[in-house]
């Protein structure tokens, strides 16, 4: 495995266990469609957010959330559509959120996370 699909794993990893901490029910991981993949789906207080996790080892080449373009938004936008459309009609949420992570992870040191709720 690539050095850089490891820090990726660790980096969503690090993200769920972020958010089971602050009382999310993390109800998907990595689910795909094709239009693309949603890195982590949360449940809390009756709101499902589709989560897009983005980590660095380090700031040498910017923060995490200098990744996500506002086309990489639009098409978070459509993958929660296609999520909510492939659930039966009693399972699809009321209300929904998309949420950014950015997970700072220096080799042998604690890692830093960063939770923008509802950005789009």
């Amino acid at each position: 495995m690539k050095a850089k699909d490891e820090l990726g794993r660790r980096g969503e990893q690090l993200a769920c266990d972020y958010l089971s901490q602050g009382g999310y029910a993390v109800v998907g991981r990595n689910w795909r469609c094709a239009q693309g993949e949603i890195d982590v789906i949360a449940e809390r207080g009756g709101v499902t957010a589709f989560v897009e996790v983005k980590t660095r080892s380090g700031l040498r080449y910017g923060h995490p959330f200098e990744a996500i373009t506002v086309a990489k938004l639009a098409r978070l936008k459509r993958l929660s559509a296609a999520w909510c459309e492939a659930c039966d009609e009693g399972g699809r949420p009321r209300r929904i959120r998309i949420d950014l992570i950015g997970v700072v992870a220096p080799p042998g040191r604690v890692a830093s996370i960063e939770h923008l709720e509802g950005v789009f």
